[in-house]
């Protein structure tokens, strides 16, 4: 055989094979997808990550309106650790009087509360963020979850399809040139994300940047050139005050400091920021805090 006739051969065997190798991956999940009543969108590290965005809440920070995208995006992400078992994380947003009928059917279903928490501060009406976990069967997990989802006003039909991204308004380019990294447009919130260098684990399993483990920086457009900015940074505890202190040196105020696991190795903090200004000046302040992080 000649060395053209090889190569088209391995070429053709490599295009054969990925289209295969994607719909097995997306095919293991498709119990966990009925469960849960809507298709989830597979990430790096081979996590499936499922979007449940409390578009059903009006909620207004300082007079901006949050674009689900910005602050109020619940998630769930499962992980295969042996066949037909996984480990799920994720983060449910409810509103105050949602939380105790959420965490009893959770708990009695056996998915754990890893934290209980505010990210914002001022908001209005108040919001939670109830950190869950659990390790098992995945398409019992997933009923779990979404039976107690069933049990708040969270949207449970299938997924609306996303809206068209948009920059008007913000400087999306000048934003990532401030900040170093690029991000994606989300409707009109950009969303960036920044993974640490280390290896994060839990319970001996190993936790992909994707499954809540990354710092978090969303824009929403403001007007005039200006964002609000949220999201949370992801820190080892000596990393904690030299990015606060960065953080208020550039007008970003900390809104939560606190734990969203409970036996992750290395020990790790999310710090929670706020901040309403000129998109690419906050972009500065940012990178400053990033600096301080590995």
């Amino acid at each position: 055989m000649t060395k053209t006739a090889v190569v088209l051969v391995a070429l053709a065997v490599a295009i054969a094979s990925s289209p295969v190798r994607a719909q097995s991956s997306t095919a293991n999940w498709a119990p966990v997808e009925e469960a849960l009543g809507r298709k989830g969108v597979m990430q790096p590290g081979d996590v499936i990550k499922f979007s449940f965005p409390r578009s059903d809440l009006a909620v207004t920070v300082g007079g901006v309106t949050l674009k689900p995208a910005l602050a109020l995006g619940g998630w769930l992400a499962f992980k295969e650790t042996a066949k037909g078992q996984a480990m799920a994380m994720g983060d449910l947003v409810l509103t105050d009087d949602e939380v105790g009928a959420v965490m009893r059917a959770l708990q009695s279903g056996g998915v754990e509360q890893t934290a209980l928490h505010n990210h914002l501060l001022n908001e209005s009406p108040h919001v939670m963020y109830m950190h869950v976990s659990a390790h098992g069967d995945a398409t019992k997990i997933a009923r779990t979850l979404h039976d107690a989802l069933a049990l708040t006003r969270t949207p449970l039909g299938p997924a609306a399809a996303p809206s068209a991204p948009s920059a008007a308004d913000l400087d999306t380019a000048g934003i990532a040139n401030a900040l170093g990294v690029r991000g994606k447009l989300n409707g009109v919130v950009y969303q960036v994300s920044v993974s640490r260098k280390e290896k994060i684990t839990e319970m001996g399993n190993e936790v992909p940047p994707s499954m809540g483990v990354s710092t978090a920086i969303n824009f929403q457009p403001t007007g005039g050139g200006k964002a609000a900015i949220t999201g949370d940074f992801v820190l080892r505890g000596s990393e904690v005050n030299p990015v606060l202190r960065a953080l208020r040196d550039h007008g970003i105020d900390v809104t939560a400091l606190h734990s969203h696991m409970i036996d992750e190795e290395p020990r790790l903090y999310f710090m929670h920021f706020w901040a309403n200004d000129d998109a690419v000046t906050l972009a500065k302040g940012l990178r400053a805090a990033l600096d301080k992080t590995h």
